[in-house]
Parts: structure tokens; sequence; C-alpha cells
């Protein structure tokens, strides 16, 4: 620490920026992208360069970068049809089927679409959570399972539905070795000189996702307890 120079803390100033922005609650990629271009022009990275010039500019490298992980914007296909679905009436038909299984509780519900997903991420595989499943399917599920909820009650269910696709998709594409997550994580060890392998690290996210699905199972049964309790007593 005592070798540090002013500018080398200088380079730091993409956490703050990171910080501060999600404290402020703004727009995740603007504040990523604006923490990146401030750390490189710090760190004397120029804006841009010419093709194949050495250092590569900033402009150039996040124009890589999304070019190499262009497929990830494949999902954007899916919602016009999403969207006609839910013209045609898809969330009220899913509201109608939960609400026909009198053994649907808001709580069963929130906690076993966040086992299917743990599941889906340890079989590798993409259903695009929020976009595809949630929206459409889950919240008016959700909505079918506590009609009479209050307008406020209405938006701790869009969080708690929400909450069960993150839980699910975050912690069990870890138990997956050949998702981007596990990989990344190989590849930084690898890098270091630690000799590890994907099913060990595997193995040490098992735990993690186990210990997500207790808390999460606990969260939205006391969740789905405090909304029944709220319907009971009615409006204020």
């Amino acid at each position: 620490m005592e070798n540090l120079s002013l500018r080398d803390l200088a380079k730091l100033i993409g956490i703050v920026i990171v910080i501060a922005g999600f404290a402020l609650k703004l727009r995740p990629t603007v504040v990523v992208v604006a923490a990146a271009i401030a750390t490189g022009l710090v760190a004397r990275i120029p804006l841009w360069s010419s093709a194949g010039a050495q250092p590569e500019g900033l402009v150039n490298m996040l124009g890589r970068a999304f070019a190499d992980n262009r497929m990830m914007t494949l999902f954007i296909i899916t919602l016009p049809a999403i969207a006609t679905s839910e013209r045609f009436g898809l969330q009220r038909r899913a509201a109608e089927l939960i609400q026909s299984f009198r053994a649907a509780t808001l709580a069963r519900l929130l906690i076993g679409y966040q086992l299917f997903r743990v599941a889906m991420g340890a079989l590798s595989l993409r259903v695009n959570g929020h976009a595809t499943f949630v929206r459409p399917l889950i919240f008016p599920m959700a909505r079918g399972a506590t009609p009479d909820a209050s307008n406020d009650g209405i938006e701790r269910i869009k969080a708690a539905s929400a909450a069960s696709e993150n839980y699910g998709n975050f912690y069990g594409q870890n138990l997956s070795p050949v998702q981007a997550g596990i990989l990344l994580v190989y590849g930084v060890l690898k890098g270091l000189g630690y000799q590890v392998s994907v099913w060990r690290l595997v193995a040490f996210a098992i735990p993690i996702a186990t210990l997500t699905v207790i808390f999460g199972s606990v969260q939205f049964w006391l969740f789905g307890r405090r909304m029944s309790r709220d319907q009971a007593a009615g409006p204020e």
C-alpha cells in the first residue's frame, strides 16, 4: 500500500462509480459502461483506436465484446411471440389454471418455481426466466393464487416472483460444469496457477445452492402467510 501512487488509486474510480450508481438505482448497463470507460481513461487507454493498433481503444473493446457475445441477445426474438400470447389471454389463462388447483398456494408456487429453475440450471437448460416465464406465466399464476390482493400486495407478488427466478437461476447454474459462471471461475483459477477441476467447483456450489433453496422456501412461506392474513383482514 505504501508504494501505491495517486494515479494507481485513481484507477479504482470504476468501483466508486459502480457503488454510487447502484446506490442511486441508476440503470446497471449505463453504470457499468461508465465505470469501464472512466477506469480506462484514468489508466491512459485511448478512447478508440484504428484496426489492429495497440493498445486497443475502449470503444473497440466494447464493440468486440458485444460482437463476441451477440448470441446472448437472441432472447429478443422471443419478445414478439410473448407479447402476442399475452394479447390473446395468456396471463388470464395462467391465472385460471392456478385457481383450478385447490392445493396451489402462493408459497408452493414460488417454491416450486425456484426448484424448477435450480433443476434447469443443473441440467444446463436455458429458459430465459423473466421475459419468457416470470412475466407471462409465474406472476399471473401467483396473482391467481391471491385474487384479492391489494395494489401494494400485487407489487410484492411481482417482486417475490422475480426473486424466485433470481434465486433459482443464479445459484442453480453453478451446479452444471458447462455453465459460463463455473467455466469463468475455472479459467481464472487455472490462470493463477491453481490446480482445480470443474467438478470440484460444482461440488462447492452444491451447499450454497441448497442453502438458497432452504432460505428461499422460508421466505416464500412467510410471504404467503402474510398475504393470506392481509386478504383475510380485507381492505383497510
